[in-house]
């Protein structure tokens, strides 16, 4: 990222450090593995499918966006 400003640095990326980052899981809804970001404890948003099969970047149920529920497993 590139940033034009004659303001200082270190005034422009105060409190970058603090922020929140977001949690991502690799998860496996119905046989397809895919990577989301944590909303809340039950509800996810799809990043990505990292799956093999062609099918499944088809399917709309899996569209980078979609919120999903989920029921978490602690192994």
């Amino acid at each position: 990222m590139i940033y034009y400003t004659t303001m200082p640095m270190d005034v422009v990326m105060e409190g970058f450090e603090q922020r929140e980052k977001p949690r991502y899981y690799e998860i496996s809804l119905n046989g397809v593995r895919m990577q989301v970001q944590a909303i809340n404890e039950r509800q996810a948003s799809i990043v990505r499918i990292l799956s093999g099969n062609p099918q499944d970047y088809l399917n709309p149920n899996y569209a980078p966006g979609t919120l999903i529920e989920f029921e978490p497993v602690i192994r």
